[in-house]
């Protein structure tokens, strides 16, 4: 078969996909992505599958935990701003924590990239953000997909998707079933919006205000999108200092806030009950809710208002929790239907 002349431009790529550009792309990953693997990683990166070799030694009934999510329109910061691992590490350290809750370990991880065109330079700042978020969760990337989809994105964006799996002793799970009424809740600080909430705070910050990613604000350290762009915190290497069965239920506060994803942990006759006073707001939610006039109740509901981790421990272990990680009595449990009250 005669090969196509050097400056010959395929059928395809004329249609948007350049399958010539994905490959060198992906032939520069392999030494980026082998730093997270260790012995347990067999095989290639490339293949048509990542090759995991488990051990599970030293658990009695082990159980593996998987989880699957996105950033959201996070992107859209990344995309204006022209930065692009942080978000990587956002989506790593979200899935890391929605199964860090149930007292899982990472394994390892896998992502997805839909774009509209493949940049090599984009594509470099997201798989480092991969790669150092794998690294400080002791998890390997083994494997994802990275699809050239014209028509579907518009011009310079992308969208973002991980699966992570885990593994647990069942014996050993934080499954809320331990939880009482009189156990106290405290509330590990989160390091800005995370993940969630986007949407209504680009329509507050850029569309009512008139603010733009540039823009400096009273009371924000650097820039809009700076604090915008602020990493999703990674829990569980804090989680791991208490000592087993200290731990009796653990809510990552992503969409629904406080108020949606409390409930998820909770035994049916239970409530929680959160003072809201109880710790300090981050500015930026401050500044949302008013000039957005987003009302009291709702912004619990959108953003984790500063509260990354939600953690239950008897009232009796909340001193000692709180010497070993840095956190704040934020509630208790009290009898009810499984809900969440609010006390402002």
């Amino acid at each position: 078969m005669k090969p196509l002349g050097k400056n010959v431009q395929k059928a395809y790529a004329r249609a948007g996909v350049d399958v010539d550009l994905g490959n060198a792309v992906k032939r520069r990953i392999h030494d980026r992505v082998k730093v997270t693997h260790g012995p347990e990683v067999l095989g290639k990166v490339g293949g048509f599958g990542g090759l995991f070799r488990a051990d599970f030694k030293g658990m009695r009934d082990p159980v593996l935990v998987s989880s699957v999510d996105g950033v959201g329109t996070k992107l859209k910061i990344a995309f204006t701003t022209g930065r692009h691992d942080t978000v990587g590490q956002d989506l790593v350290n979200h899935c890391v924590n929605d199964i860090a809750v149930i007292g899982a370990r990472p394994l390892f991880f896998l992502d997805y990239i839909g774009a509209e065109r493949l940049d090599p330079a984009v594509f470099s700042q997201i798989l480092r953000g991969f790669t150092k978020a794998c690294l400080g969760a002791g998890c390997a990337l083994i494997g994802g997909e990275t699809a050239q989809m014209p028509g579907m994105y518009q011009p310079g964006e992308y969208d973002l998707a991980g699966t992570i799996v885990g593994v647990v002793d069942r014996r050993k799970m934080i499954d809320g079933s331990r939880i009482r009424p009189g156990d106290a809740v405290l509330g590990l600080a989160s390091n800005g919006l995370h993940t969630n909430g986007y949407s209504l705070a680009r329509k507050v910050l850029f569309e009512t205000m008139g603010l733009s990613t540039a823009s400096r604000v009273d009371g924000l350290k650097g820039t809009l999108g700076d604090e915008l762009l602020r990493v999703h915190r990674n829990y569980q290497p804090l989680l791991t200092r208490a000592p087993a069965g200290m731990i009796k239920g653990l809510a990552h506060v992503t969409g629904g806030g406080l108020v949606d994803n409390l409930p998820r942990v909770l035994p049916p006759d239970c409530d929680v009950v959160i003072r809201t006073d109880a710790w300090r707001k981050p500015p930026i939610f401050q500044l949302i809710e008013r000039a957005g006039n987003v009302p009291r109740l709702e912004m619990y509901q959108v953003f984790n208002m500063g509260i990354g981790m939600a953690v239950i421990v008897s009232q009796e272990d909340a001193p000692a929790f709180m010497k070993l990680v840095r956190a704040a009595e934020i509630g208790c449990i009290s009898k009810g239907s499984g809900v969440v009250r609010l006390e402002f």
